[in-house]
């Protein structure tokens, strides 16, 4: 993935269709560097035709005018930032940066697009992993941190932005997929779609106005197979971020390519975040914010984003969940084979440790 901070954790899905008068319509584009995947229910073969030729357009846009480091809108406004002008700049990437302010003040600095050069600075501006190259020196890092890059220091003038800060350079890893998703579920709906899974690699949102229509997602522990499936009846995002692909390894020592705003330095005791929430762009920044704010954090941070179903695993493996999550997620025992698109596995009853995961359901 060129840009965004998710490593695929969401691995399968399962569609009833038992009230659709339709065909389901299926497509498959390479954008954002992954794969993009959208299924269409209860529509007709040349409307979603259609449709789907316009949603790979705009796809194909976003990804060149939010890419960091290859040309186009966005590396032009940064190398703006730096020179200290303004820039121009469209709609949907003016949303995206008051998006991204507003969560930043949301999750206490948590998340924050601002920190592109501090990516850079370790070397995640790249498609190529594991990375190789040493990290960047606590000198380096101490430095970039002087300067206290942040979205707060971005301003608008008409159809122009700017930032009073230099060293701010936004990168919108742990947002734009989140974002583009709700752009196409809003195009699909205005479409008269009456349902639809948009999967971005992994993460996804999917909603029905079907009746007994429903989703099945499945979740992937990202060392120890599948934990179970998550349900999803009328319109849910659910977006995953994790640290366990993405990463530089030097001298036998892995760096993780989620890093802390404020430390400058990779998060640690969580290897992944899943959360279930009503827009990908909420779940998606959410689920950075929370990889973050660490096993001491994330809970409250949890509640101060009214997210009620989150699925936390930790470096030993052991879940943490909502009870709200836990309604949702009908999980598979531990040593279970894992089935093909999870869908010939038994859900298990038991939502303890004794024998299967070892879990902790939190309030």
């Amino acid at each position: 993935m060129y840009m965004f901070k998710k490593t695929i954790f969401v691995v399968a899905l399962i569609c009833s269709l038992s009230a659709c008068q339709k065909p389901v319509e299926h497509a498959q584009f390479y954008v954002f560097g992954t794969l993009v995947d959208i299924t269409l229910a209860d529509v007709d073969k040349a409307q979603a035709q259609q449709i789907l030729a316009q949603v790979q357009q705009d796809l194909q846009q976003m990804h060149n005018d939010w890419h960091p480091w290859k040309a186009g809108m966005l590396v032009g406004i940064n190398r703006a930032f730096s020179q200290g002008r303004c820039a121009p700049l469209d709609q949907k990437l003016k949303q995206l940066i008051i998006a991204s302010q507003k969560l930043e003040r949301q999750t206490g600095g948590n998340f924050n697009a601002g920190i592109g050069g501090l990516v850079a600075l370790w070397g995640f501006h790249t498609s190529d992993y594991p990375i190789q190259t040493p990290p960047p020196s606590a000198v380096a890092i101490d430095e970039w941190l002087q300067y206290q890059p942040s979205t707060q220091s971005v301003y608008f003038q008409g159809d122009s932005v700017c930032s009073s800060n230099p060293a701010t350079q936004l990168d919108f890893g742990g947002i734009a997929k989140g974002y583009a998703v709700d752009l196409i579920v809003d195009k699909l709906k205005a479409a008269g779609v009456a349902a639809a899974i948009v999967n971005t690699g992994g993460d996804l949102r999917a909603y029905s106005e079907v009746e007994r229509q429903y989703w099945h997602i499945a979740v992937r522990h990202p060392q120890q197979g599948l934990i179970g499936l998550i349900e999803i009846t009328a319109d849910d995002a659910v977006f995953t971020s994790g640290n366990y692909q993405r990463y530089v390894e030097h001298q036998g020592q892995r760096y993780a390519h989620i890093l802390d705003p404020r430390s400058g330095r990779p998060v640690s005791d969580i290897v992944a975040v899943t959360v279930l929430a009503a827009s990908g762009l909420q779940a998606d920044a959410a689920a950075t914010a929370l990889m973050v704010s660490g096993l001491q954090g994330w809970l409250e941070l949890s509640k101060d984003l009214q997210l009620e179903a989150v699925l936390v695993v930790d470096e030993a493996g052991k879940l943490y969940m909502t009870s709200a999550m836990e309604a949702r997620l009908a999980l598979y025992e531990h040593d279970d084979e894992d089935p093909q698109n999870g869908a010939d596995a038994k859900p298990s009853t038991e939502k303890s440790t004794n024998g299967s995961w070892e879990i902790e359901i939190v309030e």
